[in-house]
């Protein structure tokens, strides 16, 4: 508190302590007066006209006789109006305050207490936010008064006539009850001199009553709710006595329990309107019409969903990485990702996040790493599988005026979880369809927008639904086939193929238990050697992913299995070459690459496709002829155009190659791409392409175990492309030793395993004329008889 702002006198005055109350300036309050001290002095004071007494208040209300340690340091000065006797030493005193004064120092305590004080006035300016204060005391008051019917009915004429802030927030202060406030809060309010702190500490003390009050109608309300819900109950269960007497028990049974179930669903009050509506239908329906076996289906629906019940979350960063260490092997980037993804659902408190869409090939664990996360976060788990949906209804359900309508797959996945924040993965969301019906991928569009699905609505319900909670994870084997509106609203995290050695540690270590315990086995009877495990690998498998791995585990051991079941005795095997080639069979892939391109005009190219990537073989030759290029192989428009392309760069550059400029005069060139069956497009075989044609033109073989990729220009640059991770793990599948690529996709070398990148030499070339010294071995005649063959 600062220092009193004093008039500069000091006066002697006699004190008359008080108890349990405290005097404000401008207050007029009767006083009883019984002990000793404070009853000489009224005595003394009988006879005297306008007579002024010190008014200071107790620290301890207990004390009878108190000292002057024992009182505040801040009292009102008071005109003595009237005294009362009351009895033999009793007396009421009536006193008008007229202001604050501070206690300097002690006089005496006999016959009663005098002390020298010092008067002292209000500090502070009245300006633009004292008034708005104010202005809030004054209203506050006013609520204040409607509540509190005992309050002096004068108080609200004085309240709009008193205009000074320091006058007014005495008044307020003095009228409040010692159980509204304490005798040490309104000492507080007489002590503090600055007004502006003087009106925001009485403006507090009105609020804090004015919320008790509002807690008060709060709790009255609540209980006025319960005795209105007993009271149905009571008429309830008579309703259903008279029923029963009536032989209409069976229908209000049914009637009745829907209702205790949608209450025990704990809805929003919207939803439990439209219950509550539709309840009061069915009461009018005959139980055999099918509008009763319609609405009750409804309502049905309505008591199942789970508007409020939520499993706890136990997100715990090392607990994921744990989870996803035990059920996946490798993927170490998707695997930081995803931890990233789980810290930072820890730390927000909205719990909203991005909608993760895995995208890679097949088989390589995708839609368990949707598990995985809900394993690691305590959560239930669903998976809505899209593949081939076409219609709009699957997602948002059908209306209740079609026959035998359902809600929507999100709706009903919603249901079979039973609680509002499930993980939901959302698998194969690539091969969304569309047709009449509408397009389902657009109906997705507000599920999967985390500002938008809080209030997302199914046709069959009809009612919003909050899926904000909702962790949706999304697996997609093809991009491009996904709308743009769609991808834009996930997060892509690419899950490439393995490699070999990934192959062969998941199979040992995931594969082979699983196969042996699902077919009865144990590792007595069949033991997986690495040599078996190669073989599997690399002659009967050719895939970025394992689920033909797997299968071919399954054969070896459904081998085994048969022959215990025959009865066949003491049974031990080892998966070595030749038991795998016994039970498989020969071989299915075999490594043809030598043989391929060991002659002129064959190039080996390195493509994409959903399935992971691949290897590619370009065959070019030429036949007298009039200049005819033809191109075959099921090419589409991208890919016809790059060899195009190819073709005029080489008729471009002929001198610089080597060749005679007018070499298609008479000649036809022939551009082949095996495996027709396939359709085939995209820019990035523009260098196989050149590659393939100069080298048949110069009768120069390519090196066998080189493979490239990338796109030309007329010009000769070589643009960049995609999924070289893929690539690469396709070229070191197929026993490839050098890649050529281009310079500008040097960055995507970075998501490549390091082992694969030791095993191979990879060339970055920016310009089509660093290609051919790469790639080409020294010119060598070929015979007509070996490319026929080869043809």
């Amino acid at each position: 508190m600062s220092e009193p702002k004093s008039t500069g006198e000091i006066e002697l005055l006699p004190l008359l302590p008080l108890r349990n109350s405290v005097v404000f300036p401008a207050s007029v309050v009767p006083i009883n007066v019984g002990r000793a001290r404070s009853v000489r002095l009224v005595e003394e004071l009988l006879g005297q006209e306008k007579a002024i007494v010190g008014i200071v208040s107790q620290r301890n209300s207990e004390m009878e006789e108190p000292r002057f340690e024992d009182l505040f340091a801040i009292g009102t000065l008071a005109r003595v109006v009237k005294v009362i006797r009351l009895g033999p030493a009793n007396y009421s005193v009536v006193l008008h305050g007229l202001g604050r004064f501070s206690l300097e120092s002690p006089a005496s305590l006999e016959p009663y207490m005098k002390a020298n004080i010092r008067r002292i006035q209000d500090e502070g300016q009245r300006d633009v936010e004292l008034d708005a204060l104010v202005a809030s005391l004054r209203e506050g008051t006013r609520q204040l008064l409607e509540r509190i019917p005992n309050l002096p009915r004068e108080t609200a004429g004085v309240l709009d006539n008193v205009r000074e802030p320091g006058p007014l927030a005495d008044l307020i202060a003095s009228n409040l009850t010692t159980e509204q406030a304490a005798v040490g809060e309104k000492q507080q309010v007489l002590e503090t001199l600055d007004l502006r702190l003087r009106v925001k500490l009485v403006l507090t003390l009105v609020n804090r009553q004015l919320d008790r009050f509002r807690v008060k109608q709060e709790v009255t309300a609540m209980v006025a709710d319960e005795g209105q819900r007993q009271r149905e109950e009571i008429l309830r269960q008579q309703l259903k006595n008279i029923r029963a007497e009536l032989g209409e028990e069976g229908e209000e049974d049914e009637i009745e329990e829907l209702r205790d179930r949608v209450r025990r669903a704990h809805p929003p009050d919207e939803v439990l309107k439209a219950a509550r509506k539709q309840l009061a239908r069915m009461v009018n329906m005959q139980a055999q019409s099918a509008e009763y076996n319609v609405t009750r289906t409804y309502v049905e629906w309505l008591a199942d969903m789970p508007w409020s019940l939520v499993t706890t979350d136990t997100i715990d960063v090392e607990s994921t990485r744990r989870c996803l260490d035990e059920d996946h092997f490798g993927l170490e980037k998707v695997k930081k990702r995803i931890i990233e993804y789980m810290a930072v659902r820890k730390l927000r408190a909205d719990k909203k996040g991005p909608i993760l869409l895995f995208v890679g090939p097949p088989g390589v664990g995708k839609t368990s790493l949707g598990r995985s996360i809900a394993r690691a976060m305590g959560r239930r788990y669903h998976r809505i599988a899209l593949g081939g949906v076409r219609d709009e209804a699957e997602i948002r359900g059908h209306r209740r005026t079609y026959v035998g309508a359902l809600p929507g797959r999100i709706v009903q996945g919603m249901k079979k979880v039973g609680v509002k924040n499930p993980v939901i993965v959302l698998d194969e969301i690539d091969k969304l369809g569309a047709d009449s019906h509408g397009d389902p991928s657009a109906a997705l569009l507000e599920v999967l927008d985390p500002e938008q699905n809080a209030t997302f609505q199914d046709h069959y319900l009809d009612l919003p639904f909050d899926l904000s909670q909702v962790t949706f994870l999304a697996t997609a084997n093809n991009p491009d086939t996904i709308p743009h509106a769609l991808w834009d609203r996930m997060e892509v995290i690419d899950v490439s193929g393995y490699t070999r050695a990934e192959k062969k540690s998941i199979a040992r270590e995931f594969l082979c238990p699983k196969q042996l315990s699902s077919h009865g086995l144990t590792p007595d009877r069949l033991e997986f050697l690495d040599e078996g495990l190669e073989t599997l690998i690399e002659s009967y498998t050719r895939e970025a992913g394992v689920r033909g791995l797997e299968r071919e585990i399954g054969s070896v051991c459904r081998n085994v299995a048969m022959r215990l079941a025959e009865g066949e005795a003491d049974i031990s095997e080892k998966t070595t070459v030749a038991f795998v080639e016994k039970v498989l069979g020969a071989p299915r892939y075999m490594p043809d690459l030598a043989e391929r391109t060991s002659h002129a005009g064959v190039a080996t190219g390195l493509a994409w496709t959903p399935s992971g990537g691949d290897i590619l073989f370009i065959e070019a030759t030429q036949m007298s002829g009039k200049g005819e290029v033809k191109v075959t192989g099921n090419l589409k428009n991208v890919m016809s155009e790059s060899a195009a392309a190819a073709m005029s760069f080489v008729r471009s550059h002929a001198k610089e190659l080597g060749l005679d400029p007018e070499f298609l005069k008479t000649t036809d060139m022939h551009l082949h791409v095996p495996k027709g069956g396939t359709p085939k497009d995209g820019p990035s075989a523009g260098i196989t392409m050149f590659s393939a044609i100069a080298s048949q033109l110069l009768k120069a073989p390519i090196k066998r175990d080189v493979a490239m990729t990338g796109e030309i220009t007329l010009r000769g640059a070589v643009l960049p492309v995609g999924g070289i991770k893929e690539k690469l793990l396709a070229a070191h599948r197929a026993g490839i030793k050098e890649i050529v690529m281009p310079k500008r996709n040097e960055h995507s070398l970075d998501d490549v395993p390091h082992d694969i990148l030791a095993q191979l030499k990879v060339h970055l070339v920016s310009r089509v004329d660093e290609v051919l010294p790469l790639v080409l071995e020294p010119p060598g005649d070929l015979s007509p008889n070996s490319d026929a063959a080869e043809l």
